[in-house]
Protein backbone atom coordinates (compact mmCIF):
# COMPACT_ATOMS: atom_id res chain seq x y z
CA UNK A 1 0.00 0.00 0.00
CA UNK A 2 1.04 3.07 -0.87
CA UNK A 3 1.62 5.96 1.74
CA UNK A 4 0.38 8.84 -1.26
CA UNK A 5 -2.92 8.49 -2.85
CA UNK A 6 -1.70 10.10 -6.10
CA UNK A 7 -5.53 9.23 -8.34
CA UNK A 8 -3.27 7.95 -10.69
CA UNK A 9 -0.78 5.69 -11.57
CA UNK A 10 1.95 5.56 -8.53
CA UNK A 11 4.58 3.21 -8.24
CA UNK A 12 6.14 3.34 -4.15
CA UNK A 13 9.46 1.69 -3.30
CA UNK A 14 9.82 2.00 0.48
CA UNK A 15 7.63 2.28 3.55
CA UNK A 16 5.64 5.09 5.00
CA UNK A 17 8.46 7.48 6.08
CA UNK A 18 11.26 6.49 3.96
CA UNK A 19 10.53 6.42 0.07
CA UNK A 20 10.52 7.40 -3.67
CA UNK A 21 7.83 7.02 -5.94
CA UNK A 22 6.77 7.88 -9.71
CA UNK A 23 3.60 9.61 -9.64
CA UNK A 24 1.03 10.59 -12.54
CA UNK A 25 -1.08 12.38 -10.12
CA UNK A 26 -4.96 12.94 -11.67
CA UNK A 27 -7.06 15.81 -10.02
CA UNK A 28 -10.50 15.50 -9.82
CA UNK A 29 -12.37 19.02 -11.02
CA UNK A 30 -15.39 17.79 -8.81
CA UNK A 31 -13.08 17.19 -5.85
CA UNK A 32 -14.28 19.98 -3.55
CA UNK A 33 -10.41 20.99 -2.34
CA UNK A 34 -9.87 20.95 -6.16
CA UNK A 35 -12.64 23.04 -6.87
CA UNK A 36 -12.02 25.78 -4.17
CA UNK A 37 -8.26 25.95 -5.20
CA UNK A 38 -9.09 26.12 -8.58
CA UNK A 39 -11.59 29.33 -7.42
CA UNK A 40 -9.00 30.80 -5.28
CA UNK A 41 -6.32 30.50 -8.85
CA UNK A 42 -9.28 32.16 -10.63
CA UNK A 43 -9.71 29.32 -12.98
CA UNK A 44 -12.19 26.77 -13.76
CA UNK A 45 -11.80 22.97 -11.79
CA UNK A 46 -11.30 21.98 -15.26
CA UNK A 47 -8.61 23.85 -15.95
CA UNK A 48 -6.69 23.54 -12.77
CA UNK A 49 -7.26 19.66 -12.78
CA UNK A 50 -5.19 19.95 -16.28
CA UNK A 51 -4.57 16.77 -18.22
CA UNK A 52 -3.58 14.48 -15.71
CA UNK A 53 -0.41 13.39 -17.61
CA UNK A 54 2.79 14.83 -15.90
CA UNK A 55 4.76 12.50 -14.07
CA UNK A 56 6.10 13.78 -10.73
CA UNK A 57 9.05 11.90 -8.59
CA UNK A 58 8.43 12.02 -4.66
CA UNK A 59 10.52 11.16 -1.98
CA UNK A 60 10.04 11.34 2.29
CA UNK A 61 12.82 10.53 4.46
CA UNK A 62 12.76 10.67 8.42
CA UNK A 63 9.68 12.82 7.83
CA UNK A 64 11.00 15.33 5.27
CA UNK A 65 9.44 14.98 1.56
CA UNK A 66 9.64 16.94 -1.25
CA UNK A 67 9.43 16.20 -5.14
CA UNK A 68 9.41 17.72 -8.56
CA UNK A 69 7.88 17.13 -11.80
CA UNK A 70 9.39 15.51 -15.10
CA UNK A 71 7.93 17.38 -17.77
CA UNK A 72 7.91 15.79 -21.40
CA UNK A 73 8.24 12.23 -19.40
CA UNK A 74 5.68 9.83 -21.43
CA UNK A 75 4.43 6.79 -20.29
CA UNK A 76 6.79 4.60 -21.48
CA UNK A 77 9.90 5.74 -19.38
CA UNK A 78 8.12 5.29 -16.06
CA UNK A 79 7.07 1.74 -17.60
CA UNK A 80 10.38 0.55 -18.95
CA UNK A 81 11.73 1.49 -15.47
CA UNK A 82 8.94 -0.66 -13.54
CA UNK A 83 10.07 -3.64 -16.01
CA UNK A 84 13.42 -3.45 -15.36
CA UNK A 85 12.96 -3.38 -11.58
CA UNK A 86 10.92 -6.58 -12.10
CA UNK A 87 13.36 -7.93 -14.41
CA UNK A 88 16.28 -7.50 -11.44
CA UNK A 89 13.94 -8.75 -8.80
CA UNK A 90 12.56 -11.81 -10.68
CA UNK A 91 15.97 -12.82 -11.51
CA UNK A 92 17.67 -11.69 -8.33
CA UNK A 93 20.33 -14.57 -6.86
CA UNK A 94 20.72 -12.93 -3.33
CA UNK A 95 22.96 -10.52 -4.87
CA UNK A 96 23.30 -6.62 -4.75
CA UNK A 97 22.33 -5.20 -8.36
CA UNK A 98 21.23 -1.80 -9.62
CA UNK A 99 18.09 -0.27 -11.57
CA UNK A 100 19.03 3.38 -13.52
CA UNK A 101 16.45 5.72 -14.48
CA UNK A 102 18.37 8.21 -16.18
CA UNK A 103 19.77 11.04 -14.91
CA UNK A 104 16.61 11.88 -12.15
CA UNK A 105 16.75 8.33 -10.68
CA UNK A 106 18.76 5.41 -9.77
CA UNK A 107 18.20 2.43 -7.42
CA UNK A 108 20.91 0.79 -5.61
CA UNK A 109 19.63 -2.93 -4.36
CA UNK A 110 20.97 -5.17 -1.62
CA UNK A 111 19.54 -8.21 0.19
CA UNK A 112 17.94 -7.56 3.38
CA UNK A 113 17.05 -10.86 4.72
CA UNK A 114 15.03 -14.01 2.99
CA UNK A 115 13.47 -13.23 0.16
CA UNK A 116 13.54 -9.47 0.52
CA UNK A 117 15.88 -6.13 -0.59
CA UNK A 118 16.60 -3.01 0.76
CA UNK A 119 17.52 0.20 -1.59
CA UNK A 120 19.23 3.09 -1.73
CA UNK A 121 17.14 5.59 -4.14
CA UNK A 122 19.81 8.51 -5.56
CA UNK A 123 17.34 11.19 -6.52
CA UNK A 124 18.59 13.72 -8.70
CA UNK A 125 16.26 17.10 -9.60
CA UNK A 126 16.37 18.52 -12.76
CA UNK A 127 18.46 21.66 -12.63
CA UNK A 128 16.24 25.15 -11.57
CA UNK A 129 18.65 27.74 -12.25
CA UNK A 130 16.32 30.39 -9.80
CA UNK A 131 17.44 27.80 -6.87
CA UNK A 132 20.55 28.78 -5.18
CA UNK A 133 20.06 26.78 -2.54
CA UNK A 134 19.77 23.81 -4.12
CA UNK A 135 22.47 21.48 -2.42
CA UNK A 136 22.85 17.79 -2.43
CA UNK A 137 21.00 15.19 -4.04
CA UNK A 138 18.69 13.75 -1.60
CA UNK A 139 19.05 10.07 -1.53
CA UNK A 140 16.78 7.91 0.27
CA UNK A 141 17.32 4.30 2.22
CA UNK A 142 14.58 1.79 2.31
CA UNK A 143 14.07 -0.86 5.05
CA UNK A 144 13.93 -4.39 3.85
CA UNK A 145 10.92 -4.64 1.16
CA UNK A 146 9.86 -8.58 0.63
CA UNK A 147 10.11 -9.24 -2.86
CA UNK A 148 6.73 -10.86 -3.64
CA UNK A 149 5.31 -7.48 -2.61
CA UNK A 150 7.85 -5.20 -4.49
CA UNK A 151 6.35 -7.61 -7.43
CA UNK A 152 2.83 -7.34 -6.90
CA UNK A 153 3.47 -3.88 -6.72
CA UNK A 154 5.19 -3.28 -10.23
CA UNK A 155 2.65 -5.78 -11.76
CA UNK A 156 -0.17 -3.57 -10.44
CA UNK A 157 1.90 -0.30 -11.53
CA UNK A 158 2.21 -1.79 -15.10
CA UNK A 159 -0.82 -3.15 -15.13
CA UNK A 160 -2.55 0.59 -14.61
CA UNK A 161 -0.68 1.80 -17.81
CA UNK A 162 -1.72 -0.21 -20.01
Amino acid sequence: MSPVDAGGPALFIGTGTDYVALVRPELDPADPGVRQAAEQAGVTPEEFAGAGDTWAVLIEHDGEGGGFELPGVRDTEPADFAERLRAELAAATGGPFMVDGGALLRLDARPAGADAYAFTAHVTPPEDPSDEDAGTPPTVETGPLPVAGLLADLDAFLGSLA
